[in-house]
């Protein structure tokens, strides 16, 4: 096996799960070598039933590939604001060992340092030692439920230089935008948005089908003559340029979503999400300031000074511009504000 100059996205998305050549299409899809890590958030923002469609996720992607210390092997790395090897790419020969062994995952529950984790999975997990073979193609699939606390560009753009093919999988929280500076492009192939970890399960199987090459259920349709076919893709996807894979829609990019801030493209359509500092209204689309002293979310031990946008978007209210949602703290009469723009002394 060596590796050829066909680019990455289908050289290395055919071999994981094997692209269906010719009609049937079938959902067990025969894999080549391939060492496949799954790097997955287990931050304290991610509740334990979440965690366990999380674990189903990975088992319904393992499921269908050819698990052999000679065919494709399985690690994962779980992180937070540490990052732990769970087993790594040699530990498991068998699908039923790696099956028991994500059963056995015990949450971090804790911060969400996406970067760190990329740069652990990248010099440690994909090493030899590890049980990464040289000319067999490295795939990672990120899970997470956040929006990093770290920087992730970077260190990812140096593991896809390393030839690390990366998916980014994000759900309910997490934000696209971060999601694409993980991914390996082209994005619509390894960057998704699933709406909650209730979804996620159900993704799965379009996601295997997406790294299977035959993206999201291709329909066999119009057998004009015997052999002969052509293939259409289901509802909220689009047949790619190859005429046989399919990339779901990003409807955000139409332009004619009425998203007061963020637009994010989900499975059939999108949604609306607001700025830090504002909540989304019902209507799902308009975004209104917080008003956190109202809403007593501020720590002063007085008073609390809120600061909004004027119409103009130039000037704010009373007279200091900060972002939408700030506050500052003030004191009583008699008191003057200390040191930590928090507390009160009396003068």
């Amino acid at each position: 096996f060596t590796r050829d100059t066909t680019p990455s996205h289908v050289n290395i998305s055919s071999r994981l799960f094997g692209a269906c050549e010719s009609p049937p299409c079938i959902n067990k899809c025969k894999t080549g070598p391939v060492d496949l890590v799954f790097l997955i958030d287990s931050s304290r923002s991610v509740r334990p039933h979440e965690f366990e469609t999380m674990r189903k996720f990975m088992i319904d992607i393992i499921n269908t590939l050819d698990i052999g210390l000679n065919a494709t092997r399985v690690g994962v790395v779980q992180y937070s604001s540490q990052v732990r090897t769970e087993f790594t790419l040699k530990t498991h020969a068998r699908l039923s060992n790696i099956v028991k062994a994500i059963n056995q995952i015990i949450p971090l529950a804790q911060g969400t340092m996406t970067g760190l984790a990329i740069r652990y999975m990248m010099n440690e997990a994909f090493t030899a030692e590890a049980g990464d073979r040289p000319k067999v193609p490295n795939v990672a699939v990120i899970v997470t439920d956040g929006r990093p606390q770290d920087r992730v560009a970077e260190v990812a753009a140096e593991a896809r230089e390393k030839g690390i093919e990366i998916y980014a999988v994000g759900v309910a929280r997490a934000d696209m935008t971060s999601l694409r500076a993980m991914a390996s492009p082209p994005f619509e192939d390894h960057a998704f948005l699933v709406e909650s970890f209730d979804l996620i399960h159900q993704f799965g199987i379009q996601f295997q089908d997406k790294l299977c090459g035959k993206t999201a259920g291709q329909e066999i349709q119009n057998h004009k003559l015997p052999g002969s076919f052509t293939c259409d893709c289901n509802k909220g996807y689009k047949l790619n340029n190859d005429k046989r894979t399919c990339s779901m829609i990003d409807y955000c990019s139409f332009g004619n979503h009425s998203c007061d801030h963020e637009c994010v493209s989900v499975l059939n359509g999108y949604r609306c999400r607001c700025n830090e500092g504002y909540r989304l209204l019902e209507d799902g689309k308009t975004c209104q300031a917080i008003d956190l002293c109202a809403e007593g979310k501020h720590d002063c031990e007085q008073i609390c000074i809120r600061y909004t946008l004027n119409e103009d978007e130039k000037t704010c209210t009373p007279d200091l511009c900060q972002r939408a949602g700030a506050f500052t703290c003030d004191c009583n009469k008699g008191f003057k504000l200390n040191k930590d723009k928090k507390t009160c002394t009396s003068q």
